[in-house]
């Protein structure tokens, strides 16, 4: 996969599934870059046993990892915690201090409005960490 771009890399990966997780994850990639178009995929964590690595869309840093699971599809958001979910769709990863996850299984709906206000949070909140970090005095 060296030499393809990171959107590249995830339509193989998309493909590679071929059931039910690769048309899920599809159309949670879709949802993510409607929900903000400024968010950039790449592929992380490649390694012997997972060569293709994960699909990561970040923006000022990493806003979701989706994972194709044996039973589900996984949306992890590494500031999870700090995210409203007023629809109650975080159902993974609920020990973490930081993380919060959404576990998609075969047949379930996806609140499809309800997640993209979690994706613009999570934007959010990247955003004005960023922008603190900029800001601090000192920083030149």
């Amino acid at each position: 996969m060296e030499g393809t771009s990171a959107s590249q890399q995830i339509d193989a990966r998309i493909k590679e599934l071929g059931d039910w997780r690769g048309r899920t994850l599809s159309q949670l990639r879709a949802l993510v870059t409607r929900a903000d178009p400024g968010i950039v995929e790449e592929v992380k964590w490649k390694k012997p046993s997972n060569p293709m690595g994960v699909p990561v869309w970040s923006y000022d840093g990493i806003v979701r990892i989706g994972e194709a699971l044996k039973n589900a599809v996984r949306l992890t958001f590494p500031k999870g915690a700090s995210v409203r979910d007023s629809r109650k769709l975080f159902n993974a990863r609920m020990d973490s201090n930081t993380v919060r996850a959404i576990d998609i299984h075969e047949h379930e709906a996806i609140d499809e409005a309800a997640l993209e206000a979690i994706v613009l949070e999570a934007v959010r909140l990247n955003t004005s960490r960023a922008l603190d970090r900029e800001t601090r005095p000192g920083r030149r």
